[in-house]
């Protein structure tokens, strides 16, 4: 540190095109063409050489950072997130400054680029001239504006990350850092005050506050992983150094006042802090400690003149430091956020700074996202509530229909010989849609979806099962105390999450498929009949003798048979009703209706990011346009009420009305049969259609498992080789230990100090201990001072090396003769 002050690092990054990104979304994800958008592709791209490349100390960065910026934050709302760019940056702060952290974040992006024009706003601070006045005032102002960068970027950009920040990046670091820079901003603005010559009381609030800054920009330091302990120093003994300083103008304040006594108090109270700032002396620079010292020497030459002039002259009693009235302060530092960053719509458009939004063109995504979730919402709506409704309902009917034996017991009797038109209906349907043929072929194409959905699946599962086996060995091989990297399952526990869910998908849709399987076997053979020709549905359906009907039994048949075609009748109607439904829902299109929604949005409300969740009361009012369906489905079930009650009523009294007759029973068995297997074949086409829509739907799933466990596989592989590369040096591993153990014990020091007000101990403050000759160490412990000695020396024979032949008892060795060979 050549300065007083600090400033903040530049984070550095690679080359990258986002154009190539870009445009391969568009393609696949819109409907615009991307040559439609070639200029604005080739803008992005400039903008962010331009940017990343601003790492000089000029003006002129702030510009090129804050259009770029601008630019991320219109294009946040037209794209995702995560739009396919793996930016590298490389952190200014911490121990691993070397290895870059990558993210495939726009929001990320954006951070680092606001990082930066901190940054930059810090260095062009520290690189004005503040011997001046003018070059003050321009100081504090750039200092404000990197505290009110940093500070939207812990609560605005940080927090929408939707990821963990990187590590110099954490709450705590840039806490400490905004605080850094307010106390640096308040310092020049102290300073120009001194040099403006503002009166003391003034001076000593403008110091008591800088103090403040200083010491929660320590305060948070401790905290952080990644600022250094030097900073942390620094920090400190400015928190000591200004308080003491504000004491100091305290105490003039007093003098002019001709409180004696709360002079010399206030004089007493700022030379302790000042000790207290020395106490640091080992770890900051010449500049700081100059300081420092010249305080010291001003105050100790104040307060000796103050005691005496007290003590001889004005006697007035001088109050304890607990009396003394805790200094008023005066904050002239706030964070200061550009409008370019707060407000980035001033900056775009027909007269903004920056020129027209990049991709202006191009329907934001959240629009995208907004008309899926309305489209959800519709199919839900309509399937759930309105079209499973009214098949819940046919499928009682046909259930209860089955149950009473119905039709084939009214078909037995009206025509005991032939086919029935019903039956005949039924038969042609199968025929023309190829019958037990397309059940089996589907039922194949089905297996060989599952089969494909499983061997992805069991891809991904393998990647996972031996990235965890050679991280395991790893960990068997170097220790847990130095493999200290999470586990797989911790490290991916999304991915496995997502394996065990998909488990539980293929495992359900199993049980499905042996229902479905269960399903066609029992009516295999009856189908088959049914496929066959009107011959073979003869020689199946056994004849009957016919019969003289009474008047009673043809009422009872005619009444039955009544019912049976209102039973017809509801049925045929719903399904036109759920055909109409569906269609209508087809041509359900809001894109339209959202485009200019979200137009008036961009209007009333520009460079505001659009959410899908403002469209949700244009979703509900569209959605009222299918009450009318529900209500329906109301309707329908009363109606079927009504039915179902006359259905067992005229079916009870055609039963009694043949009671005895057994003459059809045979043929009313068949019938039903047929009937029973034509309606399973219908429910089997419709289970196995949505077993294979099931399938193609879950193959993009394991897909994108598959395709995660890979990169995660890959990301871990490369992350291990870094690690065995670091481990395998022996000194480099010890370096880091040293490094990370020294910055924990430093943290623990600094946390446990105490506040700058605390009474300072008697005499200079303490410094470095000097080297001294060590004393004759006591028997049986060696003095380093003596070394080890080769060779020259014999066994003694004068007198004193045989009284020290003789000092050595039982073997014992004596260290203050030191080790001798030869």
């Amino acid at each position: 540190m050549a300065s007083n002050i600090l400033f903040l690092p530049f984070r550095r990054t690679h080359a990258v095109s986002m154009a190539a990104a870009i445009k391969q979304y568009i393609s696949t994800k819109y409907d615009q063409h991307p040559d439609m958008f070639t200029k604005d592709l080739q803008a992005v791209d400039k903008l962010r050489t331009e940017a990343v490349n601003s790492l000089d100390t000029h003006v002129s960065g702030i510009k090129k950072l804050t259009a770029y910026a601008a630019q991320l934050v219109w294009i946040g709302g037209k794209f995702p997130i995560d739009i396919g760019v793996d930016f590298a940056w490389y952190p200014a702060l911490g121990y691993n400054t070397q290895r870059p952290v990558s993210e495939n974040n726009l929001r990320f992006e954006l951070a680092n680029v606001l990082y930066n024009l901190a940054a930059l706003y810090s260095q062009l601070a520290v690189s004005l001239n503040r011997s001046t006045s003018d070059g003050l005032k321009a100081a504090c102002n750039y200092f404000c504006q990197a505290a009110g960068v940093l500070s939207h970027l812990r609560t605005e950009i940080i927090p929408d990350m939707r990821s963990l920040p990187p590590e110099d990046m954490d709450t705590m670091t840039l806490e400490s850092l905004q605080q850094l820079m307010l106390a640096q901003a308040q310092e020049c603005f102290w300073s120009k005050a001194v040099k403006d010559g503002l009166k003391d009381g003034l001076i000593a609030k403008l110091a008591a506050k800088v103090s403040d800054f200083y010491d929660q920009a320590a305060e948070f330091g401790t905290k952080s992983d990644t600022i250094s302990t030097e900073w942390i120093h620094h920090m400190t003994a400015k928190h000591h150094h200004f308080a003491a300083a504000a004491q100091y103008r305290a105490s003039r304040e007093c003098l002019e006042k001709q409180k004696f006594g709360e002079e010399v108090a206030r004089l007493r109270d700022s030379l302790a802090c000042a000790n207290e700032a020395l106490k640091e002396s080992r770890w900051i620079n010449k500049m700081v400690l100059g300081d420092l010292n010249g305080l010291k020497a001003k105050v100790s030459e104040d307060l000796k003149r103050a005691e005496k002039d007290n003590d001889i002259i004005y006697l007035m009693s001088v109050p304890p430091k607990s009396e003394l009235k805790t200094l008023d302060r005066a904050g002239m530092a706030t964070p200061r956020i550009p409008q370019e960053v707060s407000d980035p719509a001033s900056t775009l458009g027909d007269e903004g700074l920056f020129g027209q939004p990049l991709f202006a063109r191009l329907v934001p995504y959240a629009v995208h996202i907004a008309a899926s979730i309305y489209e959800e919402r519709k199919n839900r709506l309509v399937n759930n509530s309105v079209i499973d409704e009214l098949e819940k309902l046919s499928s009682e009917l046909r259930d209860l229909m089955q149950s009473l034996n119905l039709p084939g017991s009214l078909q037995a009797l009206e025509k005991p010989l032939g086919l029935p038109p019903s039956l005949i209906s039924h038969a042609e349907e199968i025929r023309q849609q190829e019958g037990l043929h397309r059940l089996r072929r589907t039922v194949h194409e089905t297996a060989k979806l599952k089969a494909n959905d499983e061997t992805i699946y069991q891809e991904g599962n393998e990647l996972l099962r031996s990235e965890a086996a050679e991280d395991d060995r790893a960990r068997l091989k170097y220790g847990t105390e130095r493999w200290t990297r999470p586990v797989s399952r911790q490290a991916a526990d999304k991915l496995y999450s997502q394996a065990t869910e998909i488990a539980g998908y293929l495992k359900s849709a199993s049980s499905s498929d042996e229902l479905v399987q269960t399903k066609l076997r029992d009516h295999e053979g009856v189908i088959q009949v049914l496929s066959g020709t009107d011959r073979d549905l003869e020689e199946y359906l056994p004849s009957s003798r016919r019969v003289q009907m009474s008047p009673n039994v043809q009422r009872a048949a005619s009444e039955l048979s009544s019912v049976l075609s209102d039973v017809n009748r509801i049925q045929s109607v719903r399904k036109r009703k759920a055909d109409s439904l569906r269609h209508e829902a087809k041509l359900d299109d809001i894109n339209s209706v959202i485009l200019a929604e979200a137009a008036r949005l961009e209007r009333d409300y520009p460079m505001q990011k659009i959410e899908p969740a403002q469209f949700e009361s244009l979703f509900e009012r569209r959605l009222e346009r299918y009450n009318a369906a529900r209500q329906m489905v109301r309707d329908e079930a009363t109606e079927q009420a009504d039915l179902v009650q006359q259905l067992r009523q005229k079916n009870t009294d055609f039963l009694h009305s043949r009671k005895g007759d057994t003459s059809t029973r045979e043929r009313e068995q068949a019938l039903q049969r047929l009937e029973t297997a034509f309606l399973k074949y219908k429910e089997i086409v419709q289970n196995l259609s949505t077993g294979r829509k099931f399938y193609n739907d879950l193959a993009n799933i394991v897909t994108r498992f598959r395709d995660e466990a890979k990169q995660f596989a890959y990301q871990r592989r490369v992350e291990s080789s870094q690690w065995e590369m670091d481990l395998a040096n022996p000194m480099q591993g010890l370096q880091i230990q040293q490094t990370q153990l020294e910055l924990k014990e430093q943290k623990v020091r600094e946390r446990e100090r105490g506040e700058y007000s605390a009474p300072a101990p008697a005499g200079e403050p303490l410094t470095a201990p000097m080297p001294v000759t060590a004393k004759q160490p006591s028997v049986g412990v060696w003095n380093p001072e003596i070394g080890i000695k080769f060779g020259g020396g014999g066994v003694p024979v004068n007198g004193a090396g045989a009284q020290n032949q003789r000092q050595v008892k039982g073997g014992q060795w004596e260290a203050g003769k030191g080790v001798k060979f030869g």
